[in-house]
């Protein structure tokens, strides 16, 4: 369960390619609009402000956007991501090409929006958590093509990923336990396939199941869908002989009596399924002496 980061080489090889698709998206094959008003090369800056309180995310990436179309654009801010913002705050100012200004502007903030709305909206939940043993965690119920970007966001939220995609762990849903025949045998038969440095975890609905997840040798158990008494009665019969993790239907409420029944993790899809944008504009823009 490592965090997704992003860095410059993360950037290069695995997000460039994210970005120039959601460009191509916004310019199949000129912007009509910029090309009308600006059909030359001129010198501006715009201001980024923030129109409600949150936290900023995805600093780096929205950048991007405006150096990918010309790398001499520049972005001046002296904030960082996980930094809390306020209604009607000036955050920086990008200077460049008007051209590349206007023609990244919209894809750039979505991004920016999108993340900074995820890193927001988990705060507020794992905020809920502090001081417990219970780490909150997100899962692939990601919008597509965009899981990168929101699983670092949960991550600038204070939350923790889950595994980052099919590749990455061993979960045994109800459905492989289907098609295995139960859960001890789609254990057994994840322990001969997988490494044995995989965990290997498996989704539980009753107590009964959850007793054969502990005499199948689970590494983690998920207890799903359970309501605070059976996941009190479920985290006592498995005494620490596996890792614990609740998931459905979480809400900020709810996790108050999660933190203490003491499961080890809490995952929930709302993270980045429901969580609202934050609101952000381009604002002034006008041209400057070169």
């Amino acid at each position: 369960m490592g965090n997704f980061m992003i860095s410059g080489v993360t950037m290069k090889l695995q997000l460039d390619d994210y970005i120039l698709r959601a460009l191509k998206e916004d310019i199949t094959s000129e912007d009509v609009s910029t090309n009308a008003v600006m059909p030359e090369s001129k010198q501006g800056e715009v201001e980024l402000i923030c129109k409600e309180d949150g936290i900023i995310c995805g600093l780096d990436v929205f950048q991007r956007v405006f150096t990918l179309l010309d790398s001499d654009t520049v972005f001046e801010t002296e904030f960082k991501d996980g930094d809390p913002v306020k209604n009607g705050q000036k955050m920086g100012v990008v200077r460049g090409d008007i051209r590349v200004l206007l023609s990244g502007e919209r894809v750039a903030l979505n991004y920016l929006q999108r993340m900074s709305g995820i890193a927001t909206f988990t705060k507020s939940l794992a905020d809920e958590l502090v001081g417990s043993k219970t780490k909150l965690l997100d899962t692939r119920k990601t919008t597509p093509n965009m899981r990168p970007f929101e699983k670092y966001a949960v991550t600038v939220g204070g939350g923790n990923n889950h595994r980052y995609n099919l590749s990455d762990g061993v979960m045994l849903k109800d459905n492989h336990i289907g098609a295995a025949g139960g859960i001890k045998e789609a254990v057994a038969l994840a322990k001969a396939y997988a490494p044995f440095v995989r965990k290997i975890e498996v989704e539980t609905e009753t107590m009964e199941q959850v007793k054969e997840a502990v005499e199948a040798g689970a590494d983690i158990i998920m207890l799903d869908n359970m309501s605070n008494e059976q996941m009190k009665e479920a985290v006592a019969y498995i005494d620490g002989r596996a890792e614990t993790e609740c998931s459905g239907n979480v809400t900020k409420e709810k996790l108050a009596a999660i933190r203490e029944i003491g499961v080890d993790y809490v995952s929930s899809g709302a993270l980045t399924h429901s969580a609202p944008i934050l609101d952000i504009s381009l604002k002034n823009l006008h041209p400057i002496e070169e």
